[in-house]
Parts: structure tokens; sequence; C-alpha cells
């Protein structure tokens, strides 16, 4: 009998924790050259060249199951139905094609809620970028979503790396088997035992490395040495209630800048990351006279994927990061986000890889629903939200990419936005690119390209100082 793939808690949370206006699904925009494509481009090829990979990847082919009598988490099982076409459509960019008309159309694409009686992912193939034809070796671009429940940052780019390849003509990988129909009964009764088992992991597991990392907190905050403590942000216009409509913006630099700035200054590239958030944050709401006299800050996912054993496809922890906006000295902020990222992952560090989930796993939906209305309680009312923003940074491989034949000029990753956290700045680097994707609520913030385009400046800014 084939082992059940349930959802862990905190896959699951990314279910419970959806509304209407927080969608919990993750984006990614691909700019696509199709002039490698042998044989050329049309849509039905290029749907048919999907379809190969899909036999090859089960998560495209899954979808929800549960049972009235389930009293632990869904499972993922086979789409006997499955279609494509239920999952990938056509549309074309009206003139003239540009970063503004693809935004706007990916906004609304990335608003739109997924089916959850199906596989819960959908690809929108946009034609007509930069006004011109795909079928004669043009430009393409594709919108792919899927929901936060069967990824993570990690396990979502290498769901996009099997879809890509090193080489345009490359063959498609062999088929393999998704998880096996399951029926309502088999799903009561693995829930029921997991159920059962829930004390006794609370007492000798879960509970002690509670109790051990109150500890070493308590130690860490007496010592100065913790990272930055939630609800501690300050308010800003992003710290509002969301609607249900997204927008995104989007800006891509040159790796290699990254690492002069980063080598020169001899910190981590993704303290330079954060210093660019940091320097755009700081002048965009500097321009609008609304930058808080207190630092802002960013919750930052944290992999653990090498460091955890339990099951779910979401290996993530997070921490609180200074973003230092209150420095206006561009290296003396660069310098102060090191010092304080060093701080922080050595706190997130010592606390245990699997702790939140571990704790995510009691909580069913009607936990999560009560929580909800408390977060929306206390973040939206109060002056001091948890978080301002998230800031993630995913690396990718740098070598060129071909996307089902064609190949990647850029690769813009669009996270979740919350409720009081309303923007996202998600990066990724990709072939000596790094491709910025911004994405927020245009009721809070309409003017998001202002944003996207104050990174050109400040790479521009910093990279100036390293000849100074």
């Amino acid at each position: 009998m084939q082992h059940l793939q349930r959802l862990s808690g905190l896959d699951a949370s990314f279910l419970y924790l959806e509304t209407s206006t927080q969608t919990l699904h993750v984006c990614s925009v691909l700019e696509l050259d199709t002039a490698s494509i042998p044989g050329g481009y049309s849509f039905e090829k290029l749907r048919d060249e999907l379809v190969l990979r899909i036999a090859a990847i089960p998560t495209f082919r899954e979808k929800l199951a549960n049972s009235f009598l389930n009293l632990d988490h869904p499972v993922w099982v086979e789409d006997e139905d499955f279609d494509v076409d239920r999952h990938v459509h056509r549309i074309g960019l009206p003139a003239p094609g540009g970063r503004v008309e693809l935004a706007e159309i990916c906004g609304h694409l990335a608003s739109l809620q997924l089916d959850r009686r199906r596989p819960l992912w959908e690809m929108w193939i946009i034609e007509g970028l930069g006004g011109t034809d795909a079928r004669k070796g043009g430009r393409l671009a594709v919108l792919t979503k899927v929901h936060h429940a069967a990824v993570d940052g990690v396990t979502g780019a290498n769901l996009m790396s099997q879809l890509c390849s090193t080489e345009p003509d490359a063959p498609p990988p062999d088929p393999v088997e998704a998880s096996a129909d399951v029926n309502p009964l088999r799903i009561a009764l693995g829930g029921l035992g997991r159920f059962a088992a829930r004390p006794v992991n609370l007492a000798t597991s879960v509970l002690p490395s509670t109790v051990t990392t109150a500890v070493d907190t308590v130690r860490r905050i007496v010592g100065g040495r913790t990272m930055a403590a939630p609800f501690a942000a300050p308010h800003t216009a992003f710290n509002g209630s969301i609607s249900a409509r997204r927008n995104v913006a989007f800006s891509q630099l040159e790796l290699a800048d990254i690492k002069v700035i980063k080598d020169h200054y001899r910190v981590k590239v993704n303290d330079v990351v954060m210093a660019l958030v940091s320097g755009v944050l700081r002048n965009y709401l500097s321009d609008r006279e609304e930058l808080p006299e207190s630092t802002l800050v960013a919750m930052i996912p944290v992999s653990v994927h090498d460091r955890s054993d339990r099951p779910g496809r979401n290996q993530v922890s997070g921490m609180f990061a200074s973003l230092q906006t209150h420095i206006e000295d561009p290296v003396e902020r660069l310098r102060a986000i090191a010092d304080a990222n060093t701080v922080a992952k050595e706190h997130s560090s010592a606390i245990g890889a699997t702790l939140l989930q571990d704790w995510s796993q009691f909580a069913g939906p009607a936990v999560f629903g009560v929580a909800m209305r408390v977060y929306a309680r206390i973040g939206l009312t109060e002056s001091r939200p948890v978080h301002n923003l998230v800031v993630s940074n995913v690396p990718g491989p740098q070598v060129p990419l071909y996307f089902l034949g064609a190949e990647v000029e850029a690769m813009y990753p669009l996270g979740p936005i919350f409720h009081s956290a309303g923007l996202n700045i998600t990066v990724m680097s990709l072939n000596g690119r790094l491709n910025v994707g911004l994405i927020s609520c245009p009721d809070l913030l309409p003017d998001l390209w202002d944003m996207a385009d104050g990174f050109a400046d400040g790479i521009a800014e910093l990279r100036a100082t390293t000849t100074a």
C-alpha cells in the first residue's frame, strides 16, 4: 500500500490562513527568447512539451483530498481527471507590450485564487512581449502560480528547474508516478493515528525544545545578541489592511556589481541585497516625507531543508532583520546591516530548526482562524505591525537556462503578502543577473514602479563608493 503524502502542519497553515483578500500562492514571471526553441514557437507545441515534463513531476498532477472524519491535515493524491488545459492558459499583451502592460496583467493574475478542486497551480503564456511575435523568434512571458501549501522558496525553485534545462533541445525526463488515489476512510484512519500521537510528541519533543529556545533567547537578550524583535517595526504606508487586488513591478541588476560591493566591504551577498532593499525603502519613504525615525524590520524566510528531518514540502523557519533605514550614509548602513545579520543568523540558528514546523502541526483550521483574527486585531489597529515586509533571497543557477526550449532572460519571483505587511520583495540570482520581484496591494502602494526603479539607483550608489 502506497504511503500517504499528508501535508505537514506548516504546509496546511497556508491553506488555513488564506482568505479572499490574503491569497497564499507564490508566482514567478519569466521573460523568454523563443528564438532558441528548436523548430520555432507555437502555443500548442509549448503546451505539449510541458505535458512531457509534467509526466515526470508528480507535484503538478496532485490535488488535495480530505475526509469529514479526518482529525489531521489533508493529503496529496493523484488527480484522476487531470487535464493540462485547466491549468495552462494563453493571453496576449496589449500594445506596446512593455513592462507596464506585463505588470498589469501579472498583477491581475496574481490576485486570483487557485481552484482547490484541482492541482494547485496555473501557468499563463503571455504573448506580445515587447511588441514582438513569438512565432517569429520574438519574446514571450510566462506567469506561473503554485500554492504555498505545495512549495517553499527552495522547493519552488527546484520545481521551476525541472521545467528548465541547460540545453534548448534537452530530452524530457522519464515519467514518475504520483500519489495513489486514497479513499476517505484511509485518510481518516491515518489522521486519527497522527492525532493520537500529538500529546506524546508535545511532551517529549516540542515543549522541551521550546523551553530550551526560550532560555537561550533570554540569555541573548541580556547579552544584546538577539535578532530584531517582533512588533518593533514602525508603521508605514504598506502596513495596513490589504484588498484582493495586487500590483507587481520588476528590476534586474548585474550580479557582478553585487559581488564587487560584497568583496570590497567584506560582507555577504545577502548583506548587499538587504542594503539595497533598505536604501530603496528609505529613499521611497523619504521622498514622500514618510520615513520613520526607527528602523524598518523585515521578516526573512530561512530554509531548513538541510537541518530538518520532518515531512512536508515547506521546510522553512524565519528571522526578523533590522534594515537600518534610520542610517543615512549607505556604507555605514551596509556595515550595520551586516553586523545585525550576523547576530540575527546566530540567534536564528540557535532556535530549533523544526520548532515552527512542530508547533504548526498541532493547529487545525479553527485554531488558525482564531489566530488570524487576533493577528488582524493586533497588527492592523496598533501603531506597530509585527514586521514591515517580507524580504527573500533565492539563489539560482549561474548558467544559461532554457524553459521548454526558450532561453530564460529573466525570472522574477513574487511571494505572498499579508495583512499589515503588504509588501514582498524577493530576489533571485540567475546566470549573472539579480532579478528583483516586488508585489503589493495597489490600495497601499499605487506607485510600486517608483520603488522598483530605485534598485538601479541604489546599486549605482553603492558601486560608486567602492571607487571613491
